[in-house]
């Protein structure tokens, strides 16, 4: 979901401290994900609380998660470190503010002191929409950047529309059936009352954990090995998922690299009182399959067998390269050998 930079009823606003929302708290031992550390659906969920803080915060309003861009998980978060999420409004539209989150964690004992960098876990770009009472979209006030750096992540931010605009195209000319051959698991259960959000809906970290954890199963199945995800891309919200409904996650190989299994991941939902289901989310996730020792090893090559197993082959490998143009990205080494060279993942 995405409504350009028109600038109608806004009003305009600098930086201000309500631009910037940060959560601090321990990594608990709840926390604690089949990985050892904490699991990347557990860290989506916190950079969804902490963009929903920053978009509320600056809205005014009830808002809902639209988008949450590429993000690398680069090193883990330990139980019981501090964890700090900063949410940092870098652009908006009409109705949409693009927030920018970056997670960094720590030693309790001297997290935060002069001369002790936090570490740097992961950073991703999340799009919210401000919402009546009615679901609809409402104006927000116009963010105007003050400083270079702010003009930069702007410029990041708006350049990320035109890529997330071409991913939905190639996304729309392919389509998933049962005639494909790759590894597949869905995963079926209600969505009970403890998953609901402030609008009354499922929270949209919640759903991204969900993706996560399907996307686990299927990895660990095809490789045979622990497996942990390493980046997910653009999880894009369609509609809400409704306490009470039946929801399916279903997760599906389309690709692997040297040691990275691409998987597709798409969430339905819909009334267990009827055989109807919606698609909610979809998600393409990378997971890399780890030794006892916890370091990356490689995975068997999958080789598409049907038309469709080809299809959605040839599918990854152009998401990878659509993603590659963005600011930072590029593409991995395999890819470059074959002589793919319009971006990566």
């Amino acid at each position: 979901m995405e409504d350009g930079d028109g600038s109608g009823g806004r009003v305009p606003r600098t930086l201000e401290p309500g631009n910037v929302t940060t959560l601090r708290f321990l990594a608990a031992p709840m926390d604690l994900g089949h990985s050892g550390s904490v699991d990347a659906g557990t860290i989506l969920e916190w950079v969804d609380k902490a963009a929903y803080a920053a978009a509320v915060s600056w809205a005014k309003a009830y808002c809902v998660t639209a988008y949450v861009g590429n993000i690398h998980f680069a090193d883990p978060v330990q139980v019981g470190d501090m964890v700090a999420l900063e949410a940092r409004i870098v652009h908006t539209g009409r109705s949409s503010m693009h927030i920018l989150t970056t997670v960094t964690s720590g030693d309790p004992r001297t997290f935060g002191d002069s001369g002790v960098p936090a570490e740097a876990r992961s950073q991703c770009l999340v799009v919210f929409v401000a919402v009546d009472d009615a679901g609809k979209p409402v104006p927000v006030p116009k963010f105007t950047p003050a400083t270079d750096a702010e003009r930069g992540q702007e410029a990041d931010a708006v350049a990320r529309v035109g890529i997330r605009e071409r991913i939905v195209e190639a996304m729309n000319r392919v389509s998933y059936t049962d005639r494909g051959t790759a590894e597949r698991v869905v995963l079926r259960f209600l969505a009970a009352p403890s998953d609901v959000n402030w609008g009354g809906k499922v929270h949209g970290g919640l759903v991204m954990a969900w993706i996560d954890e399907a996307a686990y199963v299927c990895a660990t199945r095809y490789c045979g090995r622990d497996a942990v995800a390493v980046f997910s891309g653009g999880v894009r919200f369609y509609r809400p998922l409704l306490i009470g409904h039946v929801v399916e996650v279903e997760a599906r190989l389309v690709y692997t690299g040297n040691k990275g299994m691409h998987i597709a991941v798409h969430v339905r939902s819909g009334d267990p009182k009827t055989r109807e289901m919606d698609l909610t989310t979809y998600c393409m996730t990378v997971m890399v399959a780890r030794d006892d020792a916890g370091s990356a090893v490689p995975v068997p090559a999958w080789v598409p067998v049907s038309e469709e197993d080809r299809s959605l082959h040839a599918h990854a490998r152009e998401l990878i390269a659509i993603r590659g143009t963005a600011p930072g990205n590029r593409l991995p080494r395999h890819l470059l050998r074959d002589g793919l060279r319009d971006g990566g993942h």
